[in-house]
C-alpha cells in the first residue's frame, strides 16, 4: 500500500486536474511549506547577512554571489552578469513549461545605515542602509523559489521556477535594461512582493519615472573683479529650476517633479563653470509624462540661452507604470489570506511598540500586522512611487503583493525601517512571502487553465499592437550612478 501511495503522489501531475483537486492540492503544498517551516534560522541569517553589508545599486557583489551561491547549492542553473550588469543574474530550475518567475532585489540606499535599536544609531557614519527592506526581498524570494524546487523535484510535475537577482531598482532600474536585452522572455507569470506596513496585493498602477540629468557649461571668471567676462552655469541652473517650480501650476496634481543640485560650483568668488542638476519627473501614465518631460527640457535649453551657457542632457533611467493582472491577483490574494499575517513574540511586540511610538505612531495600530486587508478595485495609480517591476509588468503578467516587514505608520526610506528589516520580525515577513510564492506557483503549475485566462487578460490590456520601447533608449547601464555617493 505505501508503494502505490508514493507511486500516486509522484504522478499526480500527469492525471486529469479536475479528478484530484482538492485533495492533491492539500497535500502538494504542506511540502514547500514544510521546508520553509523549518529553514527560520538559515534565512534569518541570510537576510541579516545582506542587511549588515547594506549595499548600493549596481555595487551588490557580495550580496548577489550570497543568493548566487546559495541557489546553486540548491540545485538552481545560474546565468551570471545578465544584461551587461555584473551583479544581474537568472536562477533557473526544472524543465518544460509552465515558466513561472520571480522577481528579487537586494540593493541598499545610500545614508541609512543604522543599528536595531528604536533610536538614531548609524552603524556606519554615512552609510547605507536597507530603509526599503530589499535584505529581505531578495532572500524572501529565493526561499520561496527554493520551497518551489522541493515541490517540483518531489512530485515529479514538469515546470521551471526562475529567479530573476534584479539589481539597482533604487534609481538604476536593473530591471529595464534586462527587460530590453529580452532577458524575461518565454516567462508565463511573474511574481512579485515588496516589504511593506501592512499585508496585501498591491493593484496600484504607481507612476512612470524619468530620472534626467542636466549639465550646464559656462565660463568662469572672477565674480568680483570681472564677472562680466563670466557666464554661471550655477545661473542656468537655478533659472531652469525656477521655471519648472512655475510648471507646477500647470500640470496634473497626479504629477511629481523633484529634483537635487548635483554641482553648483568650487568657490563663491568663481563663476561657476559646471555645475548639475538631477530631476526625477513621475506621471501615472507615460505618455503624459513624455509630455511633461519635454517640458523640462524646454526649461533647460530656454535656461541655456537666457544665461548663454551650453546644456546637456543625459537620461539616466526611466520606469513604465505597472500593469495589473488582475486574474494573477485574485489568486495572490487567496495565498495571502491562507498563510495570514505576521505574528510578533513579546520581544518583537515590544521593539516595535517602540519604533512606532519614536515615529509618532500610535502603538495599537501594530494589530494590523497580524491582518490582511481585502482585494481593491484596480485604480490608475494609488501610489505616486516608482518602481521598475513597470516594466516588467508589460512583458510578462505580473502582480505584486506586501507583506508586514515595518511598524504600521512608519515611511519608507527611513532609519527606522532598516532597525526593522534587520531583525527577526523581517526574517517572520519574507518567510510569509516565501509561502505566497509556493502556494501561487503551485495553482499554476496544477492547473495550466489560469495561465492562460492570466495570459488573455494580460494580451487585452496591453492592446494588440504594443510594442516594448524603454524609456532609457539604448543607453548602457548606468553602473556607476552611486559611486560618487558612497
Amino acid at each position: 500500500m505505501k508503494s502505490r501511495y508514493i507511486l500516486f503522489l509522484l504522478c499526480l501531475c500527469s492525471f486529469p486536474l479536475q479528478t484530484y483537486s482538492q485533495n492533491r492540492t492539500s497535500i502538494l503544498k504542506n511540502v514547500a511549506i514544510q521546508h520553509l517551516d523549518l529553514s527560520f534560522e538559515l534565512y534569518d541569517r541570510l537576510q541579516k547577512t545582506i542587511w549588515r553589508n547594506a549595499e548600493l545599486g549596481f555595487l551588490e557583489v557580495k550580496s548577489s554571489e550570497l543568493l548566487q551561491q546559495h541557489l546553486k547549492e540548491n540545485g538552481f542553473k545560474i546565468e551570471s552578469g545578465v544584461a551587461g550588469i555584473p551583479t544581474a543574474f537568472v536562477a533557473t530550475y526544472g524543465s518544460g513549461g509552465p515558466v513561472i518567475g520571480i522577481l528579487a532585489e537586494f540593493d541598499a540606499l545610500p545614508g541609512l545605515s543604522q543599528d536595531t535599536v528604536s533610536f538614531r544609531k548609524p552603524l556606519v557614519e554615512g552609510g547605507g542602509g536597507h530603509g526599503c527592506g530589499h535584505n529581505v526581498f531578495g532572500i524572501g524570494s529565493m526561499a520561496g523559489a527554493i520551497a518551489i524546487k522541493h515541490w517540483l523535484a518531489q512530485t515529479r510535475c514538469q515546470g521551471t521556477i526562475k529567479l530573476f537577482g534584479t539589481p539597482a531598482e533604487e534609481g538604476g532600474g536593473g530591471k529595464v535594461y534586462m527587460a530590453r536585452e529580452g532577458v524575461f522572455n518565454n516567462v508565463d507569470v511573474m511574481l512579485d512582493w515588496h516589504p511593506g506596513t501592512n499585508n496585501f496585493v498591491n493593484v496600484g498602477s504607481g507612476t512612470a519615472v524619468l530620472m534626467v540629468d542636466y549639465t550646464f557649461k559656462g565660463i568662469a571668471a572672477h565674480a568680483a573683479n570681472n564677472p562680466e567676462k563670466g557666464r554661471s552655469a550655477l545661473d542656468a541652473v537655478e533659472a531652469m529650476d525656477f521655471m519648472v517650480n512655475m510648471m507646477r501650476e500647470h500640470v496634473l496634481p497626479s504629477t511629481r517633479i523633484h529634483y537635487v543640485i548635483q554641482d553648483g560650483g568650487e568657490a563663491p568668488n568663481v563663476v561657476p563653470t559646471s555645475a548639475k542638476v538631477s530631476y526625477y519627473i513621475r506621471s501615472p501614465r507615460r505618455d503624459v509624462l513624455r509630455s511633461i518631460a519635454e517640458w523640462v527640457d524646454q526649461a533647460a535649453e530656454g535656461a541655456a540661452k537666457g544665461t548663454q551657457t551650453q546644456v546637456k542632457k543625459e537620461i539616466i533611467c526611466g520606469f513604465y507604470e505597472k500593469l495589473d493582472n488582475r486574474a494573477l491577483s485574485k489568486i495572490v490574494q487567496k495565498n495571502l489570506e491562507i498563510v495570514g499575517g505576521v505574528i510578533y513574540d513579546a520581544r518583537e511586540q515590544h521593539f516595535a511598540e517602540e519604533i512606532a511610538k519614536v515615529s509618532g505612531q500610535d502603538p495599537t495600530n501594530i494589530c494590523q500586522v497580524k491582518e490582511v486587508l481585502p482585494l481593491v478595485e484596480e485604480t490608475l495609480s494609488t501610489w505616486s512611487g516608482s518602481t521598475d517591476v513597470g516594466d516588467v509588468s508589460w512583458n510578462v503578467p505580473t502582480t505584486t503583493f506586501r507583506t508586514s516587514v515595518f511598524v504600521p505608520g512608519t515611511s519608507l526610506h527611513s532609519w527606522q525601517n532598516v532597525a526593522v528589516c534587520g531583525t527577526t520580525i523581517g526574517t517572520k515577513a519574507l518567510l510569509n512571502a516565501a509561502k505566497v510564492f509556493s502556494l501561487t506557483a503551485i495553482d499554476l503549475y496544477s492547473n495550466p487553465k489560469l495561465i492562460q485566462n492570466i495570459r488573455n487578460e494580460f494580451e487585452k490590456k496591453r492592446g494588440k499592437n504594443f510594442k516594448y520601447t524603454p524609456l532609457l533608449g539604448d543607453r548602457a547601464p548606468a553602473l556607476d550612478y552611486r559611486v560618487a555617493r558612497k
